[in-house]
């Protein structure tokens, strides 16, 4: 009788353990940590694929050499946004991690296992900091999705250029990669429907897979401003509440 009862005790002790540990858990900043770390992979590994595919199209298909000197041609901005692409791949793994604290230290769960929940003014300061950190990372990822957008209206063009060429078999039409800003107006970068290298381009698998790993980096950017506009509002929520446990009034589970 004695065993089953120290059993029962246990068994009730696991139980509102686990209860316990899943209360503390903030599933608002968990969810958010997750979705920025998929928007990032997504930018980053889709972006980054899309860059190398449009150096193999504007080589094989246009002809566009790497300039002997060290000017400032396409395929130099292409190595910048690719070196950019990791560094933000590498701050942004870190800065996940941050939130990720930042959140687990302002949920009320550490009252319960620490006693008192005392909330210091270095405390207020260091989350007031993260959300002027966030919202700042917010505005700078609607810059890149709005950038984002650039590349995957340039190939939607070709695209589009190509489909109508098929329709239209009469109708000449060309890809002028200087309309795009990609070459310098003194350079003749242009292919014409009536041009091998433009049935060439059309039928590729290049065009089709560089034009969709770019629409993946658009979401990935997009679901990147999604987290961090979830990640400003609980750190806001959280901060108000620090404020308030300060008062001795509520703790948060947010």
């Amino acid at each position: 009788m004695e065993e089953n009862m120290d059993e029962g005790q246990t068994q009730k002790g696991c139980s509102e353990c686990c209860i316990k540990c899943l209360s503390g858990i903030p599933y608002a900043s968990l969810i958010a940590t997750v979705l920025l770390y998929a928007g990032v992979a997504l930018f980053c590994g889709c972006g980054h694929e899309a860059l190398s595919g449009t150096v193999t199209i504007l080589q094989n298909y246009f002809e566009v050499v790497r300039s002997p000197l060290d000017a400032l041609d396409v395929f130099t901005i292409i190595d910048i946004l690719k070196y950019v692409i990791y560094g933000v791949a590498a701050a942004f793994f870190v800065y996940g991690i941050l939130l990720m604290v930042e959140g687990f230290f302002t949920t009320g769960a550490i009252r319960d296992l620490y006693g008192d929940f005392k909330i210091t003014t270095c405390g207020r300061c260091v989350s007031a900091w993260f959300i002027m950190l966030t919202y700042i990372f917010m505005l700078a990822w609607l810059g890149v999705t709005a950038f984002s957008s650039l590349p995957v209206f340039m190939y939607f063009n070709i695209w589009n250029t190509c489909q109508n060429v098929t329709a239209l078999e009469s109708t000449k039409l060309c890809i002028d990669l200087r309309q795009f800003g990609i070459v310098t107006l003194s350079e003749d970068r242009i292919v014409c429907s009536n041009m091998d290298k433009f049935q060439e381009l059309c039928k590729s698998s290049e065009l089709d897979l560089t034009f969709h790993l770019f629409v993946c980096a658009l979401a990935g950017a997009g679901a990147a401003v999604i987290a961090m506009v979830a990640s400003v509002s609980v750190l806001v929520r959280n901060y108000s509440t620090l404020v308030a446990q300060s008062l001795g009034k509520y703790s948060t589970r947010f």
